[in-house]
């Protein structure tokens, strides 16, 4: 490589650092999505706890299940109210595979 080409790379560089430091957590990407309008940590709403999920679950190989679930919406797994279909745009595959993994680790 050779000098001209360094600021290019250095200014590459930084906008992925700079996307990086922007990145949701789990946390902020569930409520961003409104899955904590029906959902908490650890007691049950409308929908189930995260903790309650988590046990559901333990020892499984589900996330692709869920994730699925979480897209699709469904009911009858924790109970008769439906779980509306959540698409791309209210939360991206990245967020959803991000907050996933948070729920089953509670």
């Amino acid at each position: 490589m050779n000098a001209r080409h360094i600021p290019a790379v250095l200014a590459a560089a930084l906008g992925l650092l700079a996307l990086g430091a922007q990145a949701a957590t789990p946390e902020e990407s569930l409520n961003k999505a409104g899955c904590m309008a029906c959902h908490a940590k650890d007691k049950k709403m409308v929908g189930p706890s995260f903790k309650d999920i988590a046990a559901k679950y333990k020892g499984q190989d589900v996330s692709a299940k869920l994730a699925e679930k979480v897209r699709k919406g469904g009911a009858g797994v924790f109970g008769p109210i439906p779980m509306p279909p959540n698409p791309v745009d209210k939360i991206s595959d990245a967020e959803l595979k991000a907050a996933i993994d948070y729920i089953l680790k509670q």
